[in-house]
């Protein structure tokens, strides 16, 4: 794979100063707003700004009919969201998202909150772990906020809530949830994180990484050069951020995840990094449900609506 460009391959370049061009322009959706301008719409939507400055918001999802026992509104699950798109694209206004998240509302149901994270390398790792931990003390503060967010304040369970990532999101929702260890987020309490997919990596080439180096969705170097985008500089694939299986604190921190769910394909060139995350969870007491299929690859749910829509009956069932 000498010839091989791994940035052509995802349709970005490099910049002089550090940056990306990305070229790819994705359809995107804006949110149906608190009243939306179609009646019969199944899921609202509308988007909040998280931290100005940093230029993060999030989209905020809830079904348009909620739920109720004896007249009295149900409260439901709430979940955070973090997107794929390998660290460097990506974002919620992209319809597929958009529609992703809409589905997700509607099934669990839930509260979806999905949040848009900086962007690597312009903003490189732990940028996104604190842009998480930014979005979940923003669910906290509403609950305790007399004047905070009504879907959250109103609707949400504080007592059931759980971190979602997909592929990069995964790996943001796991170190998230590291992070939370030693906070105090009460009324709201994590319960559990759903890892679809989970981003992880290390210096040592995987069985799984080397059969499947020229893989048409995934190849190796596309992987080695997003870490390379994210990773703090002067930092290795074997950081903690990244392989995150022999670190001590880490293994210290797993029991306080609560219950996880990870889901995984086959034809992934990650899967042996995602299934050995799988042992480290279980040798560690975490309730760890896995639902690895080996028909699949890296991102399918992204292009086939069967496997989407599975994935999202595994994220019911688990909440």
């Amino acid at each position: 794979m000498s010839r091989f460009d791994p940035y052509e391959h995802v349709n970005v370049s490099l910049n002089p100063d550090g940056s990306l061009t990305r070229y790819m322009k994705l359809p995107t959706s804006p949110p149906t707003g608190e009243v939306p301008q179609i009646p019969g719409t199944p899921v609202l939507s509308k988007d909040v700004t998280l931290d100005a400055d940093k230029k993060t918001w999030m989209r905020i999802y809830r079904p348009a009919k909620l739920p109720s026992n004896d007249n009295t509104v149900v409260r439901l699950p709430i979940i955070l969201f973090f997107h794929a798109g390998g660290w460097i694209q990506m974002s919620l206004a992209n319809t597929i998202l958009h529609e992703m998240s809409n589905k997700i509302s509607s099934d669990v149901p839930a509260i979806l909150v999905a949040v848009d994270f900086r962007l690597a390398p312009e903003n490189r790792l732990p940028a996104q772990y604190e842009d998480a931990i930014d979005a979940i003390h923003w669910v906290r503060n509403q609950l305790t906020d007399g004047d905070g967010d009504r879907w959250i304040r109103d609707y949400g369970d504080s007592s059931r809530c759980y971190l979602y990532g997909s592929s990069c999101g995964a790996n943001i929702a796991f170190n998230a949830a590291m992070r939370i260890h030693d906070l105090n987020l009460a009324p709201l309490t994590v319960v559990g994180i759903i890892l679809n997919q989970p981003f992880f990596g290390g210096k040592a080439r995987t069985r799984s990484e080397l059969k499947l180096a020229t893989d048409q969705y995934f190849p190796l170097p596309v992987i080695d050069m997003l870490w390379e985008l994210a990773l703090p500089l002067g930092t290795d694939r074997d950081h903690r951020f990244c392989n995150p299986f022999e670190d001590i604190q880490v293994k210290e921190k797993l029991k306080s995840v609560g219950r996880c769910l990870v889901i995984g394909f086959g034809g992934d060139p990650l899967i042996d990094r995602q299934q050995k995350f799988v042992q480290m969870l279980v040798e560690q007491g975490v309730m760890v449900e896995a639902r690895f299929d080996d028909v699949g690859f890296h991102g399918i749910d992204m292009i086939d609506t069967r496997r989407a829509n599975a994935i999202v009956n595994f994220i019911k069932e688990f909440v």
